[in-house]
């Protein structure tokens, strides 16, 4: 299938959802530049269309009135507070505020460029903001969209280095990172370096990586790409057991499979665009 023919399934089965005409328009234009930025074909970037504009027309129905009532909030882990980023002329985030207690999600959700990723190396200290303050917690664990893992590692070398970071002794690394695995639907072979593992499963490996010395903070900066529907659903699965288990988790994304469930959620729309 051709990148033109995903898209133009994609715009279908919206329509077919219900979905607003012009709103369904506006998603896949979105979907497109978003292809276009990152040199991918679609379906590597967003999965199968089908799932995908079902799992797009299911986040933009309203949420069922009989939602589940919101749960006792836990202690702080993240808080920005004005932030704003600059580079030179240009401004990317302007005045961003967010409070996340252990224990809920928020999903930042915005247009190609519109600063999610520069939001969530903020989050992550890699990077500094302009103005405003940013609070966390010490523990964080980061899925960073690119270069998260070491082409020439394995699986279990991985596993091993990060758990040193912790402090996690070598064998208990190794069995943590395999147990994380295998809640995504992966099982890591020995012997077999990241390079050699196809898109989708080095971002499982990325994802077992920022959970790996359990966190109280979780950031996810697009952690589903080159999953396919059945990996997609065990992500979210996996980022609701975190939060039941006590994380704050911040994930940027796409779409939400379950905008019910998400505690909160951040639409950057661009400071230029403002």
């Amino acid at each position: 299938m051709t990148g033109d023919e995903w898209h133009g399934s994609f715009i279908r089965i919206l329509l077919d959802q219900g979905v607003d005409p012009i709103e369904a328009q506006r998603i896949s234009e979105d979907s497109r530049a978003e292809a276009i930025a990152a040199r991918r074909h679609p379906a590597q970037l967003f999965g199968p269309a089908a799932a995908y504009a079902t799992a797009v027309a299911r986040a933009a129905r309203p949420a069922p009135l009989n939602a589940p009532l919101a749960r006792a909030k836990g202690p702080v882990v993240l808080r920005l507070t004005g932030v704003t980023k600059r580079y030179r002329r240009r401004e990317v985030l302007r005045g961003v505020d967010l409070t996340l207690h252990a224990g809920e999600v928020a999903a930042v959700t915005g247009a190609n460029g519109a600063g999610k990723s520069t939001l969530l190396d903020i989050c992550a200290g890699t990077i500094k903001a302009t103005s405003g303050v940013v609070e966390r917690t010490a523990r964080i664990g980061y899925a960073p969209q690119q270069h998260g893992v070491a082409p020439y590692l394995t699986a279990e070398e991985h596993f091993r280095l990060f758990g040193a970071v912790h402090r996690m002794g070598a064998r208990k690394a190794v069995a943590t990172g395999a147990h994380l695995a295998a809640g995504l639907g992966w099982r890591p072979r020995a012997g077999v370096v990241a390079s050699q593992l196809s898109g989708g499963t080095q971002q499982k490996l990325n994802v077992v990586l920022g959970e790996l010395s359990r966190p109280d903070l979780i950031l996810l900066d697009e952690p589903y790409q080159g999953f396919d529907q059945d990996s997609y659903l065990d992500l979210w699965a996996q980022v609701y057991a975190w939060r039941d288990a006590g994380a704050g988790v911040l994930v940027v994304t796409h779409l939400l499979h379950d905008l019910d469930k998400v505690d909160h959620l951040l639409e950057l729309q661009g400071a230029e665009d403002r």
